[in-house]
């Protein structure tokens, strides 16, 4: 972290709760400035209609297993993240808003509240806008985030589905975070 730059995004956001956090975990947020991380991946996508006009609206990844890479750029202000699953970029920019993670995926933002539970951090919706307009949170109720360590590996899940549409995304794998 750099010394005058104030603390990250996520410690910021989960106070003495980061603490309580897996080191590799830890160590994938804790840092400000620039940093590329390597892993696997794999996406299973809805096939309903709908499932991927919202695909596409917040640029989620194909379906498909194989390398993956992150490249995170961070300051007090915020995040950008690029995951990079072959040639697809998924961007997304995170900030805090009161005790909040926003984050603007294409044309939606989510509001998440974040928890540590079970040595893993969990990602909750807690509101949504697409072009700007409020959404229903009870859409939201099928997606679900969750960072942990396993074998001192950091591990990612993330699990998107609306009603409707059904599965929009599932994605999980795990990312090289060496100390």
């Amino acid at each position: 972290m750099s010394a005058s730059a104030g603390p990250a995004l996520f410690p910021r956001l989960l106070g003495a709760r980061f603490a309580r956090l897996p080191p590799a975990v830890q160590r994938l947020h804790l840092h400000t400035g620039k940093r590329r991380y390597h892993g696997e991946i794999d996406v299973e996508r809805g096939r309903h209609w709908l499932a991927r006009a919202c695909a596409w609206a917040t640029r989620l990844p194909p379906g498909g297993r194989g390398p993956v890479h992150v490249d995170i750029e961070s300051s007090p202000q915020g995040e950008t993240w690029a995951r990079c699953v072959g040639p697809h970029v998924m961007r997304s920019r995170m900030w805090a808003t009161r005790d909040r993670l926003c984050e603007r995926l294409g044309l939606v933002t989510f509001e998440f509240e974040l928890d540590v539970e079970n040595d893993a951090l969990i990602w909750r919706v807690a509101g949504a806008r697409a072009l700007g307009a409020p959404l229903p949170v009870g859409l939201f109720r099928g997606v679900s985030a969750k960072e942990s360590e396993v074998d001192g590996r950091y591990r990612f899940d993330v699990c998107a589905a609306l009603p409707l549409a059904g599965l929009l995304v599932h994605y999980r794998g795990w990312l090289h975070v060496d100390a």
